[in-house]
């Protein structure tokens, strides 16, 4: 089977095509220039193709003589809030995606989602598939164009037969994060940069686990369903106690109270749209850190084999990663 992966080289990507590989899957993916860097690819035995999903010849050279394709690039910008090109790749995207899908008789399409997408849950009733979509209140252009294009997704299956399926990962830590991305919160806090915790938390999952429910999903499943790719509810303060000590690090002290959390959010905000720099914190993050994004990954499990490596794995293999790679004490 020769399969297609689009957004290879962030951490998700980059471990879905050492599944794929690991598997005799014939891999081909399509990256955005020739001249970019991609660490976590190179070496490996892949087809390339480059091209924009924003424009349709490209992934029509790209999709031509696949039997499926992997569809995990996207735009995760969340600065400015209100972005005009997150919208454009995650939604415009997704539609050309669609479309070349159907045009080259694609035998199945995997669309990487968020679990986002569907409305979040605590401890005692964690969220599902198909639960009413909450995080519209945040303001996010990126939380609400990953919904949109999931809803384009949903729709072309039922109009016109696309054979897709979607997942929804949760908070993926792992190896390969050249961004970094998910990992910059285990560099912080090997760096002592966390100045506390917030009262809130959210689901993890190893890539690795992720990386399994996809390729499954490739056979596995049923089409039109999503499946959110999860494991560990944590609050941020276990979260952090956790990493903190596998990778040998000072535990963090301070508990934060919202309101202060959240008028440093709005503080950052404002001073960034003055003096034209993007913050780590924004008025929008400091709001969703405050509240618990749990979620069940149990219809994942069943149907789309999805394992439960415990995060503390997935966070030494990450850490072990960035020092291999010399990301620890970088600036």
């Amino acid at each position: 089977m020769k399969i297609l992966v689009t957004g290879p080289d962030g951490v998700l990507g980059s471990n879905v095509v050492r599944e794929l590989l690991s598997r005799d899957y014939k891999v081909s993916v399509m990256l955005m220039e020739a001249t970019a860097k991609t660490p976590t690819l190179d070496g490996l035995e892949i087809d390339r193709f480059y091209g924009n999903i924003l424009n349709p010849a490209d992934l029509d050279a790209a999709f031509a003589g696949h039997d499926a394709v992997i569809h995990c690039a996207a735009s995760t910008s969340v600065y400015p809030a209100r972005d005009a090109f997150v919208n454009k790749v995650n939604i415009d995207g997704t539609q050309n995606v669609i479309d070349a899908a159907l045009k080259h008789d694609i035998k199945r399409l995997v669309y990487v989602g968020t679990a986002n997408s569907h409305g979040y849950g605590d401890e005692k009733e964690p969220g599902k598939e198909g639960n009413p979509y909450t995080s519209i209140k945040y303001g996010l252009d990126y939380m609400d164009s990953k919904r949109k294009a999931q809803e384009i997704i949903v729709e072309a299956v039922k109009d016109k037969s696309l054979p897709a399926l979607i997942v929804n990962p949760t908070f993926m830590i792992g190896p390969y994060d050249s961004k970094p991305s998910s990992g910059a919160m285990i560099i912080a806090v090997h760096q002592g940069k966390v100045p506390g915790y917030t009262k809130g938390g959210k689901n993890f999952v190893a890539v690795k686990d992720a990386a399994v429910a996809i390729s499954n999903a490739l056979t596995m499943g049923r089409i039109g369903e999503s499946y959110i790719l999860g494991n560990e509810n944590l609050k941020f303060k276990d979260a952090f106690d956790m990493i903190a000590e596998t990778i040998g690090a000072k535990k963090i002290k301070f508990g934060l109270p919202n309101f202060i959390v959240k008028a440093y959010g709005t503080m950052t905000s404002f001073f960034a749209k003055v003096f034209k720099f993007t913050p780590a914190v924004t008025k929008e993050l400091a709001t969703i850190s405050c509240d618990t994004h749990y979620y069940s990954p149990e219809k994942a499990r069943k149907e789309l084999g999805l394992p439960s490596t415990p995060v503390k794995e997935a966070v030494a293999e990450c850490y072990a990663w960035f020092q291999e790679n010399g990301y620890l004490d970088k600036k």
